[in-house]
């Protein structure tokens, strides 16, 4: 088992920015992809980054790029999601999750574990 837990939402206005963490404990595997999702208000849950924990390869959703960042801190076990440039529309509740290998890692089905979301209002 894989336990998740994110932190780092909260309200802000337009235009500014939010740091989200996601710290993961227990079972450890020697290949894995943690990815960030989102399910605005009424909306399904949709992809925002990811990042290979082996070689770090990086994926975005076209809707952040250039302003959101996916970073990893091994020695911590943790994941970061920079947010910069934040927009009304970024408002949504933000997930961290865990898959093995890198496979579909655009689709929330093909992850494993799950945090309990932290949520995030950007005000206009």
């Amino acid at each position: 088992q894989v336990q998740l837990v994110e932190s780092g939402g909260g309200l802000v206005q337009a235009g500014d920015s939010l740091r989200l963490s996601c710290v993961a404990s227990g079972r450890t595997f020697s290949d894995y992809t943690t990815g960030w999702f989102r399910q605005p208000p009424g909306k399904e849950r949709e992809f925002v980054a990811a990042i290979r924990w082996t070689g770090g390869d990086i994926y975005y959703a076209d809707s952040v790029k250039g302003r959101f960042t996916i970073s990893r801190d091994n020695a911590k076990a943790t994941v970061y999601l920079q947010m910069n440039s934040l927009i009304p529309e970024d408002t949504a509740i933000y997930y961290c999750a865990v898959k093995f290998y890198t496979s579909n890692l655009y689709y929330d089905w093909a992850y494993n574990y799950w945090g309990q979301g932290t949520q995030v209002t950007v005000s206009s």
